[in-house]
């Protein structure tokens, strides 16, 4: 029996192309594509997803499941509950910087994925309401949106019951003539197929989102901006559960890396990242133009979101507990 063919979407760049390859034949059809809800991505997120499950998984007979295990803004908020902690950036008591640790994509991604592949491997459920193990021998190919600029996240799965593969970077047409597509690449093939709107997936107040990702929430999505304003300034002694239960949190936090309140917070400088990447957009852009791609509602987030298995700070991928 062949394994199941399982695409990780996280309704950005890289994994919306997999699944539109996918639906058009050009790699083979998925059998189920899992979306991990936050339920704290921006609006465009949603209304992304939606469309893409509308207009390319339905006609291709691609189901989208979505799972969750809450909302993350709501857990980080709540007194009352443990939160698995984001990577917020620490201003310490001798004034040095540092970031907290990164339990958020194990906890709210990577670990309701999990327990939707073992449950569709059979695994009996147990007394508290999760899969348990998988037969031995019993797999899925799960395929993760990784580009070849981002060869560096692809990693493979670390549990028995999922095998990583990575189809963009096998991939061949890629605008320079390599081997596998490059971030570039994909959003000129979601031009094509008039998907150019395909924004970043990652958490409003995701603390790995540049500057010019925070402008683009602030002058495209100002309700979204509020919201992740409100939250920093919320979190700036660290999570309610933890002080409510007397953990002595030493510092202050922030989501910006400049360690100053978010609606204080130098976004609007450009950085050299930042200017070396709109000079290749420059030149895509011409490229575009000459073959007759270019539409004015095409805009997409440039920069890079924050998938399941392809976090910008990963470098482990062990099973959620």
């Amino acid at each position: 029996m062949a394994a199941p063919r399982v695409l990780n979407l996280g309704a950005g760049v890289q994994s919306s192309t997999l699944l539109l390859l996918s639906a058009e034949g050009r790699i083979p059809r998925y059998d189920l594509a899992i979306f991990a809800d936050t339920g704290w991505e921006p609006a465009a997120v949603y209304t992304h997803l939606d469309r893409i499950e509308r207009e390319v998984a339905n006609p291709a007979g691609i189901p989208i499941l979505r799972v969750s295990v809450g909302n993350i803004r709501d857990d980080a908020l709540n007194p009352a509950k443990r939160f698995a902690s984001m990577p917020l950036h620490v201003r310490n008591p001798d004034g040095s910087k540092g970031m907290g640790r990164r339990q958020c994509t194990a906890e709210y991604k990577i670990r309701p994925i999990q327990e939707a592949v073992r449950s569709l491997l059979g695994a009996p459920m147990k007394d508290n309401g999760r899969p348990g193990r998988v037969k031995r021998g019993r797999h899925v190919d799960a395929s993760i949106g990784i580009s070849r600029d981002e060869f560096h996240r692809a990693k493979d799965s670390q549990v028995s019951y999922a095998r990583h593969n990575h189809p963009l970077l096998w991939m061949t047409g890629a605008a320079d003539g390599r081997e596998g597509w490059q971030r570039s690449d994909c959003i000129r093939y979601l031009r094509t197929r008039r998907f150019g709107k395909t924004p970043k997936s990652a958490c409003v107040g995701c603390p790995f989102r540049r500057n010019a990702g925070w402008r683009r929430m602030r002058d495209t999505d100002p309700t979204s901006f509020a919201d992740a304003v409100a939250f920093d300034h919320a979190i700036r002694v660290g999570y309610p559960h933890a002080t409510a239960n007397g953990t002595d949190l030493r510092g202050n936090f922030y989501l910006h890396e400049s360690l100053r309140p978010l609606d204080e917070a130098p976004i609007d400088h450009v950085t050299r990242p930042e200017r070396a990447a709109r000079q290749t957009d420059v030149f895509d852009a011409i490229a575009d133009t000459e073959a007759g791609l270019t539409d004015p509602d095409d805009d997409p987030d440039t920069e890079q979101g924050c998938s399941p298995f392809g976090c910008p700070s990963s470098d482990t991928w062990q099973e959620a507990a």
